[in-house]
């Protein structure tokens, strides 16, 4: 994917004495005070604006925050503990510019943040004129947020088109390169892992795969249906029934590229969901009709973990049990265990996964930041930021 890079820009001299406005993902958790929970977009997007610095530029950072009204302001949609939080990381003030769209003042080697952009109207639908007095701002435009990636608006899409200059952020770059290694240019075998509540969610992400992997782990809900279309019982399990036929077409189109779908060989069942149901490891053919699986059982995370450690490439997508139970957690941590001792390049994506990545220290070669984005990237689909950066980078 070849895009115009901040980093190359800095390296060639181009960015002393410019204005930089750097679109950020600095959507973060806060409590009932306002108070910011967990900082860790905050600080992923500081390397990006130190380098702006650093490189003698007027930088301008902005980001959505929550879920605002486009033109209503209201107190708790402010940047206001990002202000503060960034200027602490950088050892600076960094003072919050509010109504921006019409002018900023920030002079080379400053650095201003610019109130919730969903706030503007017309950020959402990708407004043209918005857009342009957004681009009129600056002389570099800088996208550093995957999170936002598969989003065409004002400040994401719209700036990319109309700013002198556009390109990607090294949050961005990463993204982009672990993507490539990961899809577009696969060391083999490459293993999938999908796993979730539901096919429904996922199906198209799993007909996208069936066409690229050479092994796809399904696990969750989404295996019960699975077991279900290879005719195995699955008691009173989660389960879509009437997406059996789509289950089986992937299967189908695996086998017939010479890959396949494990289907679990055993199961951790409880007759009620709850942390201290009592587990019973089964049989996958002796799942009873007031059984509910909710894990993996020991013989297939045995076997599952032999594929992910053979594999040259893994991509991470969801638990293959509760692991929120300890007594449902066996499958997902050994899967966890797998990758970290695999020599496979992985990438890994979703809030789900990286709660288990947290919980098993789990070792991932490239932590994917954006959920809904990286869920677009696995269907197959061109991320509007990337395809914009391209254009751009084509001229």
């Amino acid at each position: 994917m070849n895009v115009i890079r901040f980093s190359d820009l800095i390296a060639q001299g181009r960015v002393a004495g410019q204005r930089v406005f750097i679109r950020a993902d600095l959507n973060v958790p806060q409590d009932d005070h306002g108070r910011i929970t967990e900082d860790t977009r905050v600080r992923a997007s500081v390397p990006c604006i130190r380098a702006a610095l650093d490189a003698g530029a007027a930088v301008m950072v902005t980001s959505h925050l929550g879920r605002p009204t486009e033109g209503a302001f209201k107190p708790e949609d402010s940047l206001a503990p990002v202000a503060e939080r960034l200027g602490e990381l950088l050892g600076r003030e960094v003072p919050l510019v509010s109504n921006w769209v019409d002018g900023v003042d920030v002079k080379p080697g400053q650095v201003v943040l610019l109130e919730n952009c969903r706030v503007n109207k017309g950020e959402k639908k990708n407004d043209e004129a918005l857009a342009k007095k957004m681009a009129a701002l600056c002389d570099i435009f800088v996208h550093d947020a995957f999170g936002t990636a598969h989003r065409a608006e004002a400040s994401t899409y719209g700036i990319a088109q109309f700013a002198p200059v556009a390109c990607a952020g090294p949050l961005l770059a990463a993204e982009i390169d672990a993507i490539s290694q990961a899809l577009a240019n696969p060391k083999r075998p490459l293993v999938a892992i999908v796993a979730g509540s539901k096919v429904s969610t996922k199906l198209t992400i799993l007909q996208a795969l069936a066409s690229k992997v050479d092994g796809l782990i399904v696990g969750g809900g989404i295996a019960n249906t699975f077991m279900l279309a290879a005719g195995l019982p699955i008691g009173k399990s989660l389960a879509e029934p009437d997406l059996i036929g789509d289950a089986k077409a992937v299967i189908e189109a695996m086998k017939a590229r010479g890959a396949e779908v494990p289907i679990p060989v055993d199961v951790v069942v409880a007759k009620t969901f709850a942390a201290d149901a009592p587990a019973t490891v089964k049989a996958a053919a002796d799942v009873a009709a007031d059984d509910m699986i909710l894990d993996i059982g020991p013989k297939t995370a045995a076997i599952l973990a032999d594929k992910l450690k053979a594999a040259g490439t893994i991509v991470w997508n969801g638990p293959v049990g509760v692991f929120e139970f300890d007594a449902f957690a066996a499958g997902t941590e050994t899967i966890a265990r797998a990758i970290t001792e695999s020599s496979a390049f992985s990438i890994a994506g979703g809030g789900d996964t990286l709660a288990a990545i947290a919980k098993y220290d789990a070792k991932v070669g490239y932590i994917s930041t954006g959920g809904g984005a990286f869920l677009e990237v696995l269907e197959g689909k061109t991320l509007p930021a990337f395809e914009i950066l391209t254009k751009r980078a084509a001229g």
